[in-house]
């Protein structure tokens, strides 16, 4: 009884395959593997899947294994710090971060349930409804989770030219277009096996291989609807030809610039993340100042305005509360002639917690700006609502900033992305709707180790340079530490955990905003608002008509 209850409540063994495989190719998809292309098809297999499997239960159970493995694989970086920094051991980081995939996994979960809806209800032409469902179900991710880390169109981060779409639509429009193959093949291969059923046209077909096509006798009539799906599966081809052309072409033109207005000097540390005790500390500092001061001499005298930027990193500077620490970069920004921005603990008056914030200190050795970081990490640097008088934050409880502050660079203005902030395109939006010429993101991945997240997180940076057609200056503590043009060309990468040092410049822009700047995510709630429409349609259709039979 209990097996026969089994079979009527769990998918089929073979449409648990296919599901793995979707995610496996997926997987592969993302850093480190980075075969971007797979992502083009890595849906075929789940969607083939719930179409199979027909009951919208059991397709939810098909989508939830998909995204549960798929986040654990791509996400599994998550154990190290929890296992090299606190003991726990590997079995239990494991199995916490399996939890918290399971949970993550939920929204592939409903994309597979839907979809299997539609199919029951418009039969296989409800493939092409997939990728609005798909960007519905990230979106839906993003809000209830405050993150859409590893969404689909983040695998396409490092392929050229198909990144140009985000700066009409961010990286949920990229998403959508990676889909978009999966959903047409589908129906397409179901057009083609009904066609192939189509009896004069099997015999043509049959000739034309045989004996050329002047033998071929095609059918005359369209009784049987065949030219409906040869035009089906010639347009399918000439939009995947034109699509593979466009995406070896060039890439788009960078917006213009009105010269060079100021440059920074990026100091990756790579100061260690265990260990630190007081002399290490001291040591530490002193170490970057010198390698600056080592830069700042290979300058001419007559430079133009410079910054030297220090990321995010374990030193945990307080500068409002350090009074040893004001004078020291009072005097060194003053002997240098030159602009320091660095990560430092700063006291919310309001309150009595601290800011994460981003503090820039003159050339005349006072505090130029301030920035305090506005989305923090959930549970690592502040306890959402709801859960913040039953547990601790892992790193710090730090105040919520709430200011898009610019920070000034010559005569060019910038936006500072602390950390995870480079995760949210609200944010440079935000920036360069008030008139940022650049993004800086400070940033340090070191308590994550050599994996996956290092690529995975620049793919953010990527975006977001891409959506707002401003450059993004990466200084990080361990990597990767790199100059990101708005085509989203990642130039001049420093080498992992080393000690390494880069010159750039900074120029203002033209004032310039892409349409993504201008509206935002407005293609996130088409898709939402169009797969909510399906849905309606489903019901009504439902209501007024027997079911359409899948591949007809």
């Amino acid at each position: 009884m209990l097996l026969a209850l089994a079979k009527k409540i769990l998918p089929s063994w073979k449409n648990a395959l296919l599901s793995l495989l979707a995610a496996g190719m997926l997987i592969l998809a993302f850093p480190d593997f980075d075969w971007w292309w797979m992502a083009w098809i890595a849906l075929v297999p789940l969607m083939c899947a719930v179409e199979r499997e027909g009951s919208v239960g059991r397709s939810f159970l098909l989508g939830w294994l998909f995204g549960t493995v798929f986040f654990f694989g791509t996400c599994w970086w998550l154990t190290y710090a929890p296992i090299h920094y606190a003991s726990i051991p590997w079995p239990v980081a494991y199995l916490l971060i399996l939890v918290a995939c399971i949970g993550a996994g939920v929204f592939p979960g409903i994309f597979a349930a839907i979809l299997s809806h539609l199919l029951k209800r418009f039969g296989s032409w409800a493939f092409l409804a997939a990728p609005f469902v798909w960007v519905f179900t990230e979106f839906l991710r993003y809000w209830l989770t405050g993150n859409n880390w590893n969404a689909v169109g983040y695998s396409q981060a490092f392929n050229g030219r198909s990144l140009e779409p985000a700066a009409y639509g961010g990286v949920l429009l990229c998403s959508f277009l990676v889909i978009l193959p999966a959903a047409f093949v589908l129906p397409s291969v179901l057009s083609w096996n009904h066609l192939r059923s189509n009896r004069a046209f099997s015999d043509a077909f049959g000739a034309l291989v045989s004996k050329g096509f002047r033998h071929a006798r095609w059918p005359e009539t369209t009784a049987d609807g065949w030219p409906k799906y040869f035009l089906i599966l010639a347009s399918v081809f000439a939009v995947a030809l034109g699509y593979a052309l466009y995406l070896v072409g060039d890439r788009g033109k960078a917006p213009k610039t009105s010269g060079t207005a100021a440059t920074i000097i990026a100091i990756q540390p790579n100061v260690p993340m265990s260990g630190l005790n007081y002399d290490k500390w001291q040591q530490l500092r002193q170490r970057q100042f010198d390698v600056a001061e080592a830069e700042l001499r290979k300058l001419t005298d007559n430079r133009l305005p410079t910054t030297v930027i220090l990321p995010e990193s374990p030193m945990n500077f307080m500068y409002n509360d350090d009074r040893e620490f004001q004078e020291y970069v009072r005097n060194f920004t003053t002997r240098n002639n030159v602009s320091l921005l660095f990560n430092s603990a700063e006291p919310d008056p309001t309150n009595g917690k601290y800011f994460n914030s981003a503090v820039m200190i003159g050339a005349d050795g006072k505090m130029a700006a301030q920035y305090d970081k506005i989305y923090l990490l959930p549970f690592g640097e502040a306890v959402p609502v709801p859960f913040e008088s039953v547990m601790p934050a892992f790193v710090g409880n730090f105040s919520y900033g709430r200011e898009y502050d610019l920070l000034p660079f010559g005569d060019a203005a910038g936006g500072i992305m602390i950390c995870f902030e480079s995760h949210f395109g609200q944010l440079g939006r935000e920036y360069v709707s008030r008139g940022a010429d650049v993004l800086i993101e400070m940033t340090n991945d070191g308590y994550l180790g050599p994996t996956p997240v290092l690529r995975q997180h620049l793919a953010n940076a990527v975006f977001r340079a891409v959506e707002t057609k401003r450059p993004v200056l990466r200084v990080t503590n361990v990597g990767i530490t790199a100059y990101i043009n708005e085509r989203g060309e990642v130039l001049d990468p420093a080498p992992v955990y080393q000690e390494d040092t880069r010159v750039w410049t900074i120029s203002k822009s033209d004032g310039s905003q892409t349409f993504y700047v201008r509206y935002g995510d407005w293609f996130a709630w088409l898709c939402s608002i169009v797969t909510l429409l399906c849905i309606v349609a489903s019901f009504r259709r439902r209501m007024s008509e027997p079911p359409a039979v899948a591949g007809g």
